[in-house]
C-alpha cells in the first residue's frame, strides 16, 4: 500500500534512510511569511488526513495584533491543511528526526483560502499558464549576520569574527570577510545540503555582516518555498554560533540595506522559448513589454515588497538601493537592471523588493507587474543610460503611502485577488497606525528641549 513517504523528494529519503522517523512540522506561511502550524509525532501524522488552523492567522500583525475590518457576523472559521508533499524535507537543526512540510489552505470544498500567501502566487502562475507561458524567476537573498541583540532599545552591532575582531563593512566579495564567518556558513552548506535546497553561490556583501545566497533560477512556487526554508534554516544556523541572522530591509544604521532582487524570464510553454529573445537573439516586444508592466504598476505594488516602516530606509541614494523605476542594461543604479547574458538567459532583473518582503507575496507582486505589461502591450520609458540615482521618480517614501497606493490599484486586485488585497491592507495600515504611537530616540534627543 503507497504511503505518503513514498511522495516525497529524494533528499527527504534521504535524510530518513536507516532512521525513525520522529516528528512532522505542518507549516504554512502567514502575511509576513513567518512559519505558522502545528508539530505532531509522526504516528498522528500517519493516521490522519486532515489538519485544521483558523483562517485569522493571515489578520494577524507583524506585532500580533489582529487586524479587525470583517463583518461582525464572521466566526472565524478553520482553513484545511492539505500537505504539498513535494515540499517535504528536512529540519536538521533539531535534536530529533524531523521533517517540515509546507501545506496549502482551502476552505471545506477544497477551494483555496485567497488571503493565503502561497494561494496568491498560485493564482499569478495559473494566469500565465492561461496564456501558455510560463515565467522563471531566480532570487537573491542579501541578509546580516549580527550580534544578540537581547534589548531591543539599543542598536544592532556586527557579530565578532573568528579574529575576535567585530565584522566590517565596505569589504564586498572579501573571501577573508566571508571567511570571518565561516563555521556559520559550513552550517548553512550542511543544512542546505540535508534539505535538497541548491545553492548557487554565497558572498560577501557591502555591509559589516551582510552576506548575499544566490540561488538556481526555476519556477516561481518552487524558489518562493525555498525562500521561506531558506530564512528559517539561516536563522537557527547563525544561532548555533552566538548570532543572529536577521532579514530586516536596513538592520544597522549607515549600513547597506538588504535586497531579495528578483530576476525573471518568461518561457512559451509549447516551444520552451524564452518569450525575451528573438530566434536570432534580439530583445522582443514581450521584453519590453513586461519592463514597461514594471514600471506602470510597482508603484502600487511597493506594499508588497517593502512590507514595513523600517523598508523605506533602505530606498537611499549610494547605498546600492534602487530610488527609481528607470531600466538599463548593466545598470546597477536602475530599479529595473537586464543583466549581461546570453539571448536564451535574457532577464530582469527587479531590484526594488526587500529582504523583509514575504517570498510568495514578492514574487508575486513582481510577476503581477510583468503580466499586466504582456497584456496592456505598452513598451517602457526610455532605457536610462546614466546615473539613475539623479533621478526623481514615483516611488512611494513612506509605508502608509504605500498602502494608500495598493488601495487604489484595482488592476493589480484583480491579479492577486480582491479579498486577499483587502485583507494585506488592513494589516498594513496597523501595522503602520500602531508604528506612529511609537516616540523615537531622535525625537527625544532633538525635540524634547529645543521646540
Amino acid at each position: 500500500m503507497s504511503s505518503w513517504r513514498d511522495h516525497i523528494p529524494q533528499a527527504a529519503r534521504d535524510y530518513l534512510e536507516g532512521r525513525r522517523l520522529d516528528e512532522v512540522e505542518c507549516i504554512i506561511a502567514d502575511m509576513a511569511g513567518v512559519a505558522r502550524g502545528k508539530a505532531m509525532p509522526a504516528f498522528k501524522f500517519d493516521d490522519s488526513t486532515k489538519y485544521y488552523l483558523p483562517t485569522s492567522i493571515f489578520l494577524q500583525t507583524i506585532t500580533g495584533g489582529w487586524a479587525d475590518f470583517r463583518d461582525g457576523a464572521d466566526l472565524e472559521p478553520d482553513m484545511i491543511m492539505r500537505p504539498d508533499f513535494t515540499t517535504a524535507t528536512a529540519a536538521p537543526w533539531t535534536a530529533d528526526w524531523t521533517l517540515q512540510i509546507i501545506h496549502d489552505a482551502e476552505d471545506a470544498d477544497g477551494a483555496p483560502i485567497p488571503t493565503a500567501p502561497r494561494n496568491v502566487l498560485k493564482r499569478v502562475l495559473d494566469l500565465y499558464r492561461a496564456k501558455g507561458w510560463q515565467p522563471v524567476v531566480a532570487p537573491e537573498m542579501e541578509f546580516f549576520f549580527v550580534a544578540r541583540n537581547l534589548d531591543p532599545n539599543m542598536p544592532i552591532i556586527p557579530p565578532m569574527g573568528r579574529t575576535g575582531r567585530r565584522a566590517a563593512a565596505r569589504q564586498a566579495y572579501s573571501m577573508s570577510a566571508v571567511d570571518e564567518y565561516g563555521k556559520v556558513i559550513d552550517d548553512i552548506y550542511d543544512f542546505a545540503e540535508a534539505m535538497g535546497l541548491e545553492i548557487d553561490g554565497i558572498l560577501q556583501e557591502g555591509g559589516a555582516g551582510q552576506v548575499e545566497i544566490n540561488l538556481a533560477h526555476g519556477d516561481p512556487l518552487v524558489l518562493a518555498d525555498q525562500v521561506f526554508y531558506f530564512k528559517r534554516m539561516i536563522r537557527e544556523a547563525a544561532l548555533r554560533h552566538d548570532m543572529f541572522a536577521t532579514f530586516m530591509a536596513k538592520p544597522i544604521e549607515g549600513e547597506p540595506g538588504s535586497a531579495m532582487h528578483i530576476h525573471h524570464s518568461v518561457l512559451d510553454v509549447a516551444s520552451g522559448a524564452n518569450l525575451f529573445s528573438t530566434p536570432s537573439g534580439e530583445s522582443t516586444d514581450a521584453f519590453l513589454h513586461f519592463i514597461g508592466g514594471l514600471q506602470r504598476h510597482l508603484p502600487r505594488a511597493v506594499a508588497l515588497i517593502a512590507p514595513y516602516v523600517n523598508s523605506y530606509r533602505r530606498y537611499v541614494p549610494d547605498f546600492s538601493a534602487p530610488i527609481n523605476l528607470e531600466w538599463g542594461h548593466d545598470n546597477r543604479t536602475t530599479g529595473l537592471r537586464v543583466p549581461i547574458s546570453t539571448p536564451a538567459a535574457r532577464r530582469v532583473e527587479n531590484r526594488l523588493a526587500g529582504m523583509d518582503c514575504n517570498p510568495y507575496l514578492g514574487i508575486a507582486a513582481s510577476l503581477a507587474c510583468g503580466y499586466l505589461g504582456l497584456i496592456e502591450q505598452t513598451g517602457p520609458r526610455e532605457e536610462c543610460r546614466t546615473n539613475a540615482y539623479m533621478d526623481e521618480d514615483e516611488l512611494p517614501r513612506t509605508l502608509g503611502d504605500a498602502v494608500t497606493l495598493f488601495e487604489e490599484a484595482t488592476a493589480l486586485h484583480d491579479i492577486l485577488g480582491a479579498e486577499f488585497c483587502k485583507t494585506y491592507a488592513a494589516v498594513k495600515r496597523d501595522e503602520y497606525i500602531e508604528f506612529l504611537q511609537v516616540i523615537s530616540p531622535w525625537e527625544r534627543e532633538h525635540l524634547l528641549l529645543n521646540v
